[in-house]
């Protein structure tokens, strides 16, 4: 379910800063994009390979979430 709107946000943030580095823009709507664009694109790509326990370690980690994983 988030899966896919981690993809959309991905998509649509590649999108914008694509279009503003081809398009000639006002520098109003350049950077509203750099502002809230690139740090979604950034939080959208590390939310999507973000590492998933493996099936062995979930329990574990819910025992103690907080030893360096």
């Amino acid at each position: 379910m988030n899966r896919g709107l981690y993809i959309i946000l991905l998509a649509l943030s590649t999108i914008a800063i694509l279009a503003c580095l081809v398009i000639d823009f006002e520098a109003w709507i350049v950077y509203t994009v750099a502002i809230f664009g690139i740090p979604l694109w950034v939080l959208s790509l590390g939310l999507l390979t973000m590492a998933k326990a493996k099936p062995e370690d979930v329990e574990e980690r819910v025992k103690e979430p907080f030893t360096g994983y």
